[in-house]
């Protein structure tokens, strides 16, 4: 049997000894397993991010968790369920000021592109009603709307009789009262003050008053609630996709374009824009990372971020622009300024790098392009409704600048022992006690697609496939049989049957 495009083709390396590792710069802390793939289905990719793999260009490596010094764990984030945090709103509204006032925050960037910590959003607020002034007791105001009737201090001078030498209704009372005296022959009352009232008559009025505004400050509430739309509450949230549609005036400092380009010198803009790619490339590697200029010129940028192993291909249930790798470029006033490189699934659109002018470090380029490209798959979702996920690459505990890839929620980490997703805040904990952890609890699951039968596994020899079992037959020389397993334990059951494994 021949090989054909459908199959996957890869050369395996094994574990080998450790190397520098570029969070802590242990020399030696490194470890990882490693295959060389020179073809590479979407599916056959997706199915290998889900066992914790990842790619470098067309190579493909496994970090060695319980060994390795900075463990690195597969996240993904549910971008149909995402809410942008404080933080993320904080950077989303930095980038609009900049387009429409030209504004360039001060300061350098967020190094590794780690973000505040993420706040809780403050809770709703009720209608602000303006309430009236306290009021004063019942006995004052018959006081003061009342002149029959006054509140007096006793002292020594007042020759009054006391409240008990004094005929009263209310024997409770514990105010002394006393009529004002009758008016002197020929003067009369005042009419410039008002009739005496009766008590009584000023209690019943003084209730109607309240309930008056009793059934006032019902009415605003009602008003509030029946002007507004019930689509749109005034505390709801406001969605990612609003902060990324800002309509900006024709007056504007500056205008974005973000746009995705097939990674294919077969494709135009690809091409057109490859050289402007290269020079962004090596400037911020050596900017940013400090690289010499002789490790990131045109063939390291073609090996590293151009140099796919997955096949395009194109799904009648799948997006529009199909399954494949991706530069999404992020255009300021016709130059480019980021570029993110992505990997687009049967399930997930996986992050794979991003580089950007270091002149606009300040604008958190890396999280923003991370959160357009949570927009970017939810609108794909709705293309596909299966592609309803976005990989961040690996969540590294250990290295606390590394984090911020956990402020992206929900998001799930990938239990390294039987690859199930476990929610992060169920992660947490064990990774605070420990840089390994398993982080799948029951303890009685296992991996599902562990090695069964090594003789099912597909082999490439002399560009002839063959089951292994056929395969070992014909070889010469000392048996490979414990290489080929520990392939097969890595890439699962499954991935083995449809991988081809190169064999010289």
């Amino acid at each position: 049997m021949a090989a054909n495009s459908s199959n996957s083709i890869v050369e395996y390396f094994g574990g080998g000894d450790g190397y520098r590792c570029g969070y802590c710069k242990n020399e030696k802390g490194n470890f990882s397993h490693g295959m060389w793939s020179h073809a590479m289905t979407v599916q056959d990719y997706q199915d290998l991010i889900d066992r914790g793999w990842r790619r470098s260009g067309k190579y493909v490596y496994k970090p060695t968790l319980n060994k390795t010094c900075c463990p690195q764990y597969t996240i993904r984030c549910d971008p149909v369920k995402f809410q942008p945090s404080k933080s993320h709103k904080k950077i989303l509204k930095k980038m609009i000021k900049f387009i429409s006032k030209g504004e360039l925050p001060k300061g350098p960037g967020e190094p590794g592109e780690p973000m505040d910590s993420v706040c809780e959003e403050s809770g709703a607020r009720q209608p602000s009603i303006k309430m009236p002034k306290s009021a004063i007791t019942d006995i004052q105001k018959e006081a003061l709307e009342c002149p029959a009737i006054t509140i007096v201090k006793r002292n020594e001078a007042d020759t009054t009789p006391t409240g008990s030498e004094l005929p009263r209704k209310d024997p409770g009372s514990v105010l002394d009262r006393r009529t004002t005296p009758a008016p002197k022959p020929g003067i009369g009352s005042d009419p410039n003050r008002p009739p005496c009232r009766k008590a009584k008559d000023l209690r019943k009025e003084r209730r109607h008053q309240k309930e008056q505004l009793k059934h006032s400050i019902v009415g605003v509430f009602a008003t509030l609630i029946t002007s507004s739309p019930p689509s749109t509450p005034t505390n709801q949230p406001k969605a990612l996709e609003d902060f990324l549609t800002e309509t900006f005036a024709d007056s504007s400092s500056h205008c974005l374009e973000v746009r995705l380009v097939a990674v294919s010198f077969e494709d135009p803009q690809f091409t057109a824009s490859y050289e402007q790619s290269v020079a962004l490339y090596a400037r911020y590697q050596m900017a940013i990372h400090g690289d010499d200029p002789s490790a990131c010129g045109e063939s390291e940028f073609r090996r590293f971020l151009c140099d796919s192993p997955l096949e395009a291909k194109y799904s009648a249930d799948g997006p529009e622009m199909g399954y494949g790798s991706f530069h999404q470029q992020y255009w300021l006033d016709g130059q480019i300024v980021a570029v993110g490189v992505i990997d687009i699934l049967p399930t997930c659109v996986s992050s794979v790098y991003l580089y950007y002018h270091p002149d606009f470090a300040s604008l958190s380029l890396g999280s923003y392009s991370a959160l357009r490209e949570i927009a970017f798959t939810r609108k794909l979702h709705k293309q596909s409704p299966k592609l309803s996920h976005y990989y961040l690459g690996f969540y590294i505990h250990s290295c606390p600048k590394m984090r911020y890839k956990g402020q992206y929620r929900p998001s799930d980490l990938l239990c390294p022992e039987t690859y199930v997703w476990v929610p992060i805040e169920q992660c947490l904990p064990h990774l605070e006690s420990s840089r390994y952890a398993r982080f799948n609890q029951n303890l009685d699951e296992g991996d599902a697609q562990v090695l069964k039968d090594v003789g099912r596994i597909l082999v490439l020899h002399r560009r002839t496939v063959m089951p292994y079992t056929v395969y070992s037959r014909k070889r010469k020389g000392s048996s490979d049989e414990t290489e080929v397993q520990e392939f097969a334990s890595l890439v699962g059951q499954n991935c083995a049957e449809r991988i081809l494994l190169y064999r010289a």
